[in-house]
């Protein structure tokens, strides 16, 4: 199974993400790492999260740079990731048979390396109000 971690800043229209073997908190572990090396240089990254166990464990290594805000249960509505899991399932994944775990990490790179460099939809995807609001 490949899943995907990935998170986004929409300002910036950069993005961070890995596909993992298992979701668990050594996988989300090196996701925050990977984050915490794409936050610009003296700048603070706010991470929205739901409560998945290996969100909250007390392993979590969160960096310096990134503060978790953790939503309520049963709110994906309000998780931009969850909106791009929906396009990407959608325009690049759907209705596909993977013969190995190879094809489906090849597959999910090249879905995410193609919303990555398309700045006006990572932009449109996952920009929220509420967000603007605390960056002000």
């Amino acid at each position: 199974m490949g899943l995907f971690f990935g998170a986004v800043c929409p300002s910036r229209a950069t993005t961070a993400a890995l596909v993992m073997p298992r979701a668990d908190t050594s996988a989300m572990n090196a996701h925050l790492a990977e984050i915490a090396k794409t936050v610009a240089p003296g700048a603070h990254a706010v991470l929205v999260m739901d409560g998945a166990g290996w969100h909250n464990s007390s392993a979590l290594r969160i960096p310096d740079n990134i503060t978790i805000v953790t939503l309520p249960p049963y709110a994906p509505e309000l998780n931009p990731v969850e909106n791009i899991w929906a396009y990407l399932r959608a325009n690049c994944l759907a209705i596909t048979v993977f013969d190995t775990y190879a094809e489906i990490v090849d597959r999910c790179c090249s879905a995410w390396n193609a919303f990555a460099n398309d700045p006006e939809r990572v932009r449109s995807i996952a920009t929220r109000e509420y967000a603007k609001e605390v960056s002000a």
